[in-house]
């Protein structure tokens, strides 16, 4: 009968619960997640570091995160403090698998994994009572953060292999190493704006490879596309990041690489040298001379945009001024008026490239967001209709008038400053193929940025060069004569109109009252102007120096003043309920089988509004996002500097407005509208993305 007792014990011993196997911990269940604490010893022996695990089962459909785990999750958050005997621990973590859904990016596990740990007691051999509370979240259409309090005891004894110890060897087989077992290398890192390179070879075949990166701060990446070399013995993985900071630019930034092929994988660290593709030193950027066309093209059509209204004056000053005079007369004013376009967009280049090293955010327009630029313009665009009108000119020296080709600055000198003057007020308009080659340019280098913006410099400028080319055809238009004083009074008009609107775009920057004083200002600067014309010649001096200083205070307004307080406000349109803009909530709409309508916009871009004037608030557009049972309508307000905003589009690949897109269960990705919005593209993009078209 002694001799069953011990068998007794076993078995007595296994039915009580909490009194299971030394190296085995119950499984505790929360939600759709149930995990315990196992080891791969029964007693610590004398060992150093006992290698034990966090086994986690998920239910169907449910997921944890790795240690980074991309746009959204936080890894497991373990607690030890009440265990005993316990001075350390370190959690390693198998390679994960990406998770990609409705643009965002994750990494982690699914259905089961086990997490390695090595645990390193305060007396070793002495027994080893382990005592967890583990955080993880765990996700499917919903993220729940679940804890589970879990427990394991070592106790004294030989610390012979049990039970776990062969699945705790495979877990750690499966967490990155230095690649000597895997037989994978990372040979070289390349960067780029925010798009990297990760070359790859390997000993076998590669199928599927993926690589995770990690950087300080943390970044995003898309999954990669591989180009596979060397009869798939060596792979090129490309990847952008997802959600870029403006002016991002990976070369020479340190990151961890982890690269995974099935169960291979292998992790290092890495700095991205400049450049893509291995490209040569001074090779041109691939697809650089189709991006030239393209820049030239939009260049051109933005002669056609709404933006031409407040310049068609200087245009059409500048072309009835010829009128009549000799063909290399003609020819030569012609070329000023595009060198000064020209020139401004190389001017606005190195300004973006300056902000862009400096970490600022760039992108096509954007200067309007700054009330010191707004006041500017509104200042130069009053001086320009007050020169229009005849209350002042500027006279020259001589010497100086004569170089210029002409008198009181109508020469060669007036013409670049025209050229000059349209180019800035042609950049808070957008265009066709406009916004491809910005995009292009202001994710890359300096070089690109330079050489995008002086081909759309020759593309605005083209009309103007066409004249010079053929400057015979001047001899068709009307020798000026005193009708051009009515004509200049008209177009004088146009200007201030101009000026009208740039100050109710400087009421959204700081306020009705600053907005207003700097009016006032302007008002007063052409009534001193228009005194100043009225005085005795020797007086005249006087109006001029009222005029600067009134310029001067306008100036100073906003920094007395400073910006209005809070976001400008979402306007309800009598055609659409627009919600102000939520990235996040856009994930949340579709999977609810709604469909997302964002319009980035701003009061500044002239284009925005033309689209909003003729598209999204009028005809069936307009029914269908007032429909607010299928279509949430979103309107990302980019009038004022938004680092959100920002992001958005610049994940987007763009840096310019408008930029429209809509999501929904047929297109969670989103489709990308056009600069100029039609009711066919809108209505066609609305069916897709719902589902009731296939794409």
């Amino acid at each position: 009968m002694k001799r069953f007792v011990p068998f007794l014990i076993a078995i007595l011993a296994l039915a009580v619960p909490g009194m299971g196997r030394a190296e085995t911990g119950a499984w505790v269940k929360s939600g759709p997640v149930e995990a315990r604490l196992v080891a791969s010893v029964q007693g610590v022996g004398d060992l150093a570091r006992i290698p034990l695990g966090l086994e986690v089962r998920l239910e169907p459909g449910w997921k944890t995160y790795w240690r980074t785990p991309g746009d959204a999750g936080f890894a497991p958050r373990l607690d030890w403090s009440e265990s005993q005997n316990l001075k350390a621990t370190e959690l390693a973590y198998p390679a994960p698998h990406r998770f990609t859904v409705l643009g965002f990016e994750t990494a982690g596990y699914d259905a089961e994994v086990l997490f390695p740990i090595a645990a390193t007691p305060a007396e070793p051999g002495k027994p080893l009572d382990l005592a967890l509370k583990a955080e993880l979240l765990v996700c499917s259409t919903i993220c729940v953060p679940e804890m589970v309090a879990l427990s394991l005891s070592i106790p004294e004894g030989p610390a012979t292999p049990g039970p776990s110890a062969n699945d705790i060897a495979r877990a750690q087989s499966l967490v990155p190493g230095d690649g000597r077992a895997s037989g994978l290398t990372v040979t070289a890192v390349r960067g780029q704006g925010a798009a990297l390179e990760v070359e790859v070879t390997a000993r076998e075949p590669m199928v599927a490879p993926d690589v995770f990166v990690e950087t300080d701060p943390p970044l995003t990446f898309a999954a990669p596309k591989s180009r596979f070399l060397d009869g798939d013995r060596r792979a090129i993985l490309r990847m952008d990041a997802t959600d870029p900071q403006p002016g991002l630019d990976l070369a020479g930034r340190a990151m961890m690489l982890t690269v995974v092929d099935g169960n291979r994988s292998v992790e290092a660290p890495a700095t991205a040298v400049a450049g893509l593709g291995g490209r040569s030193a001074g090779a041109a950027p691939a697809g650089l001379l189709t991006m030239l066309g393209v820049a030239l093209l939009g260049g051109l059509i933005l002669n056609l945009m709404p933006c031409v209204l407040p310049v068609l004056s200087l245009k059409l000053l500048s072309i009835v001024q010829h009128g009549g005079r000799a063909p290399a007369t003609v020819r030569a004013g012609f070329l000023a008026s595009a060198a000064g376009i020209v020139t401004s967009f190389l001017i606005l280049a190195g300004a973006l490239v300056a902000v862009k090293a400096a970490g600022g955010a760039v992108g096509w327009g954007i200067q309007f967001q700054q009330p010191l630029f707004l006041v500017f313009m509104v200042v130069l665009v009053t001086l320009f209709a007050a020169n229009l009108w005849g209350l002042f000119e500027l006279p020259l020296p001589r010497a100086v008038a004569d170089r210029l080709g002409g008198p009181e600055g109508q020469g060669l000198g007036g013409q670049f400053a025209t050229g000059a003057f349209a180019t800035l007020l042609a950049t808070p308009c957008s265009a066709p193929f406009l916004g491809t080659a910005v995009g292009f340019a202001l994710a890359r280098g300096a070089l690109e940025v330079f050489a995008i913006f002086a081909a759309l410099g020759v593309g605005l400028a083209l009309p103007y060069l066409l004249i010079a080319a053929f400057p015979r055809a001047a001899r068709l238009l009307p020798r000026p004569g005193r009708w051009m004083v009515a004509l200049r009074r008209v177009l004088g008009g146009a200007l201030a109109l101009t000026a009208l609107w740039l100050l109710s775009v400087l009421v959204v920057q700081v306020g009705e009252v600053p907005a207003l004083a700097v009016a006032v200002l302007m008002g007063g600067l052409v009534a001193a102007l228009w005194l100043g014309r009225r005085l005795a010649e020797s007086a005249r001096w006087a109006g001029a120096a009222l005029a600067g200083l009134l310029a001067v205070v306008a100036f100073a307004v906003p920094a007395v003043f400073g910006p209005s307080a809070g976001a400008a406000p979402v306007a309800e349109s009598a055609a659409a309920r627009w919600t102000v803009f939520d990235e996040a909530a856009i994930r949340e709409q579709v999977a609810a089988g709604r469909t997302v309508f964002v319009d980035v916009t701003a009061d500044w871009c002239i284009t925005c509004q033309a689209n909003k004037k003729l598209v999204l608030n009028r005809g069936t557009v307009a029914q269908r996002l007032e429909d607010a049972g299928a279509v949430t309508a979103m309107r990302a307000d980019w009038t004022r500097p938004d680092e959100s905003i920002a992001r958005y589009l610049a994940r987007h690949g763009r840096y310019g407005i408008p930029f429209n897109i809509v999501y929904g269960p047929g297109a969670p990705e989103g489709i990308a509208l056009p600069e100029l919005l039609t009711e066919g593209a809108v209505l066609d993009a609305l069916d897709r993305a719902s589902g009731k078209i296939k794409s």
